[in-house]
């Protein structure tokens, strides 16, 4: 039986959803994309805009036509009765019962070898005792890297943003548990591990940290094991976390969801650093890196962005050179501090700075892929497409593999190096050093 789960939003979506997949395929099911048929659709959603919400909306009435179409995720925590509405057949598990469909699989091949048909064996699916760090995938369906996830919710309350409210409030995994995951996904043959959460750097944040994890992973791991950082707030970004990324093991590649470089715009949106925090931040990563891939999020006509705070802002992106900047025109939601700002910036203007940003970020990351013409880099095999493997790069840069080795499969690690003719318009080549 065909099961697809659509994964909507950050990264630690993609790990929850991995990790649902892997129940799955250990129950004897198959494991397909959103462009095979299915008798089971899970779609994992995401609340942060109105343009995740109705990309959702479209793709749970597409699958609820073909086959059973379960929705979880922060969108279905916060609007499960709009997305019930949608279609018949549409089962929704809210975001705090997500890790229950973990055990799902096993519930529905009992009960339909009990004479159950799958709609029935579905509707007959009650919780289970299940935690939000269940989520340990041993193999990984849609990714040839690993996800760990070691964070959940946040204790921020930014004006834009209601994740918070439908992940609630932070918590981690035991250190222990942790490094104990990180070894057996090593053992199983993956050779990066992402570290993921709602917000990451609030690991712990009222003991030893991020950092102080980081520490204890890197002391338990071996030498050729990569880690990667996934969204990391500014606002527990300290120097016992950025000393821990001196390690190679780190790989240079950062992603800041930094909004806005306007003081009175951040202090106006509640985040909880300044412009001097990011300043700094942003030079430490380029002292302990060599020209690290530093993306950033930036929301433009957030309340207070008068044209002083926007220009503030793209001279600050200019100045610092960010390998890629994802530009978000600020969409109002409701349960917010900000759905109801007198404020707001009118649409045309919010628009009219967010394709000055993007036009920006695009001259930006083609500096930054003319930058690699001729390095070294390390390289993880990713697919075989059409007899051409993919790979991605330590610094995040998808890449074609020139003379991959014939013993070469997804997951492995080379030394590789780009080749001369780096471009940003197309995906370039690298070449695997002997």
């Amino acid at each position: 039986m065909n099961v697809c789960v659509y994964t909507l939003g950050c990264r630690l979506n993609q790990c929850e959803s991995e990790g649902i997949a892997d129940a799955f395929t250990a129950e004897g099911f198959n494991i397909v994309n959103d462009k095979e048929a299915a008798e089971i659709y899970i779609v994992n959603t995401c609340t942060v805009t109105s343009k995740a919400e109705q990309k959702a909306r479209r793709m749970i009435r597409h699958f609820a036509h073909d086959g059973i179409c379960i929705v979880t995720g922060c969108y279905a925590q916060m609007n499960r009765g709009d997305i019930e509405a949608l279609a018949e057949g549409i089962v929704v598990v809210p975001l705090d019962k997500k890790a229950h469909l973990l055990t799902l699989p096993k519930h529905i091949k009992v009960a339909m070898e009990s004479g159950m048909d799958l709609k029935e064996a579905v509707g007959s699916f009650t919780d289970s005792k299940a935690s939000v760090f269940d989520y340990d995938a041993a193999s990984f369906s849609y990714h040839s890297r690993a996800y760990l996830k070691v964070q959940d919710g946040c204790d921020n309350n930014c004006g834009y943003c209601r994740v918070h409210v439908a992940r609630g409030p932070s918590q981690f995994l035991e250190p222990e548990k942790v490094v104990e995951r990180a070894l057996q996904l090593k053992k199983e043959g993956f050779n990066e591990i992402m570290l993921t959460g709602v917000n990451l750097t609030m690991y712990d944040h009222k003991g030893e940290g991020l950092g102080g994890l980081i520490e204890k992973l890197l002391a338990a791991s071996d030498s050729d094991v990569r880690y990667r950082m996934s969204s990391m707030e500014a606002d527990h970004v300290d120097d016992r976390l950025l000393n821990t990324f001196k390690d190679p093991r780190i790989q240079p590649h950062f992603h800041i969801p930094m909004q806005s470089a306007s003081n009175k715009v951040l202090e106006r949106a509640n985040r909880k650093y300044d412009k001097n925090h990011l300043i700094y931040i942003v030079n430490k990563l380029k002292e302990i890196k060599d020209d690290p891939f530093i993306a950033i999020d930036v929301i433009t006509g957030l309340p207070q962005e008068d044209d002083e705070a926007f220009e503030e802002t793209y001279e600050f992106i200019k100045e610092a050179k960010f390998a890629k900047c994802h530009v978000f025109p600020f969409s109002p939601r409701p349960n917010t501090d900000f759905y109801h700002a007198k404020d707001k910036v009118p649409e045309y203007l919010r628009d009219e700075r967010a394709a000055k940003l993007r036009a920006l970020s695009d001259e930006l990351h083609s500096e930054y892929m003319e930058r690699q013409r001729g390095k070294e880099c390390d390289v993880i095999f990713q697919a075989r497409k059409k007899g051409v493997y993919t790979g991605l790069t330590g610094n995040y840069i998808d890449v074609l593999i020139e003379n991959p080795p014939a013993f070469a499969k997804e997951g492995m690690l080379f030394r590789a190096r780009f080749n001369d003719d780096v471009t940003s318009k197309k995906t370039p080549y690298v070449t695997i050093l002997e």
